[in-house]
């Protein structure tokens, strides 16, 4: 008799490695948009690049999150019986959510207007500062199960049904986000001629 798809895919288990293995993924991309945030004037390019890279990542994680919470707010067993995050957590997810979809918003808009947008820029620079403070909570909350769940797929020991399909989203959304970067990478141009006109 063949396994349910949900068994298939992994149910909580599976979901939980998937949200952990985009969430590893994110983490070095984040870290190298970080230092193109210290250094902005000569890394502008990069910034632009790595930010649109990392679009197709974020809406991964944004949906396993997502899916997580349908399938347990609408009474899915095998979700229920996982449980929720911690009270804490579950608090910080609506920000965490909106900061998230404010920044790569903004950014986007940003990419797509040009620098003669007036209100734009300020929203980018406000939702980065929320979006930091939240993210920051976010990572140090799942810290202590993090790196074993964002490796647990590649261990032979800890193999869990759908452990290709969970590898080959999370390249999938790598792919995608190097595509939509080289694609989108000349609509950056006008805000390096506006960075050496300032």
């Amino acid at each position: 008799m063949s396994n349910p798809p949900a068994s298939r895919l992994g149910g909580p288990t599976g979901n939980e490695r998937l949200t952990a293995m985009t969430g590893a993924v994110l983490i070095v991309l984040l870290a190298v948009e970080g230092v193109t945030v210290l250094f902005m004037r000569p890394l502008l390019s990069t910034h632009v690049f790595v930010g649109m890279l990392l679009v197709p990542p974020v809406a991964l994680k944004l949906a396993s999150t997502g899916y997580r919470f349908v399938r347990y707010y609408t009474g899915n067993r095998a979700f229920r019986e996982k449980g929720p995050p911690g009270p804490f957590l579950r608090l910080l997810a609506p920000l965490v959510v909106a900061s998230t979809v404010g920044l790569f918003a903004s950014g986007v808009a940003l990419i797509a207007l040009g620098p003669g947008t007036r209100f734009v820029l300020p929203l980018h620079k406000a939702s980065f500062i929320v979006w930091l403070a939240a993210m920051s909570a976010h990572v140090l909350g799942h810290l202590m199960r993090f790196s074993r769940l964002a490796t647990a797929d590649l261990r032979s020991r800890e193999r869990h049904p759908g452990s290709t399909l969970r590898a080959g989203l999370v390249a999938a959304s790598l792919v995608a986000g190097t595509t939509l970067a080289v694609a989108t990478l000349h609509l950056a141009s006008p805000w390096l001629r506006w960075r050496f006109e300032r």
